[in-house]
């Protein structure tokens, strides 16, 4: 896990692949996330995207943020040096990440702890001339990757974010940020039940210019059944059925958070299970064996009809999967035809636009799914 003033220009809309020609002139938001490794400028498609987010800089035990690296700094210099691509490009500090949510609650818990960490986040924005700020808390209320977490975590991601807000506007006030030019606040939400059930979107959603939801991993390794782990529409049957994109965003929508600022995530990787069950081409199938996280370009390259693995395709869940008999290995992923998929589902249900993680799992093979969510 930004919309976009409307394009009236017939030449402007005949080359932005962002704009629908259907559309009356709406655009849609591509949001791509991008860590510390794996990638050079010149590899970033600049024009292809709207919003870079980087990741992650860290809450620390303070209440502020753990220092940037020498590498961390150069990146975001090399990512906001794009504007000379795409003169449109955003690039955001994104904040948290799964191992990095450790002391939001912390940040969170009082007026002075909400007013320290946007400061420092500010200052961050500032130092490395950034265009906004992400907020990736996995979860407030909820047990994650050794994070601390609260009951009252609840409403205090609202008061989180609106403490962030204000000194976001602040600070734009000064810098001549505002209006459609106004530094943004976004934040990554989870894709299941639970992460509605344990905030108050309705409220903190007033915040924020986009809510991206992490439609991915609603199958991962610590699951010891198979299953899509993104599908757009969940096709396992009871008692183990999952959230799919469609209902995850159909609960943010219920909870109060308005379609346009919704965005659709999906995965550039795969998740795989062996000791499958070999029922059903082992799909919603038992697997303790090991689990792989597998990307893009290593699927492509030994995974997709290959090596023994088939390629399938569950119309229900509108998703493809792998399945090796031989070696009962399981492979639940995203490829060209998922994603078209999921931008026919965001044009009709008018959502903002669609966010990935991460850029560089597409990279090797020249952009294939970063092109196949052309709107």
């Amino acid at each position: 896990m930004i919309r976009f003033t409307q394009f009236v220009c017939p030449l402007l809309i005949a080359f932005s692949f962002l704009i629908h020609p259907a559309a009356f002139g709406q655009s849609y938001v591509m949001i791509g996330y991008v860590t510390g490794d794996g990638w050079t400028k010149e590899q970033i498609q600049a024009r292809k995207l709207t919003h870079i987010n980087y990741a992650f800089a860290v809450p620390d035990s303070t209440g502020g943020l753990e220092p940037m690296k020498a590498k961390d700094e150069a990146n975001m210099a090399a990512l906001t040096s794009l504007r000379s691509v795409n003169k449109d490009l955003k690039i955001l500090i994104s904040i948290g990440g799964w191992g990095g949510c450790k002391y939001f609650s912390d940040a969170a818990l009082n007026d002075a702890s909400r007013r320290k960490f946007a400061d420092a986040a500010v200052a961050l924005l500032k130092k490395n001339k950034l265009d906004g700020v992400d907020i990736d808390w996995e979860y407030p209320a909820q047990i994650g990757a050794g994070n601390i977490f609260r009951p009252e975590d609840k409403q205090n991601y609202t008061l989180f974010l609106k403490a962030l807000r204000d000194r976001l506007d602040e600070e734009g006030k000064r810098d001549n940020r505002t209006g459609k030019n106004h530094y943004l606040l976004t934040s990554a939400t989870g894709g299941d039940t639970a992460f509605v059930n344990h905030t108050e979107l309705a409220n903190a959603q007033k915040y924020l210019d986009y809510v991206n939801i992490m439609t991915y991993d609603l199958y991962h390794g610590n699951d010891k059944q198979t299953g899509h782990h993104s599908p757009l529409y969940q096709s396992d049957p009871a008692p183990h059925a999952r959230t799919g994109s469609v209902t995850a965003v159909e609960g943010h929508i219920k909870a109060g958070v308005p379609a346009s600022k919704i965005v659709l995530g999906v995965p550039f990787y795969g998740r795989g299970w062996t000791e499958v069950t070999p029922e059903n081409k082992g799909l919603y199938q038992p697997a303790p064996g090991k689990h792989y996280f597998i990307s893009y370009d290593e699927l492509m390259a030994k995974y997709i009809n290959k090596n023994g693995f088939t390629r399938y395709w569950d119309d229900t869940a509108k998703s493809p999967y792998l399945w090796n008999p031989t070696q009962r290995m399981f492979i639940s992923y995203a490829d060209a035809e998922s994603l078209k998929n999921r931008v026919d589902y965001v044009k009709s249900k008018k959502l903002a636009g669609i966010m990935f993680w991460e850029y560089i799992y597409d990279l090797k093979q020249k952009d294939v799914l970063l092109d196949a969510m052309k709107f």
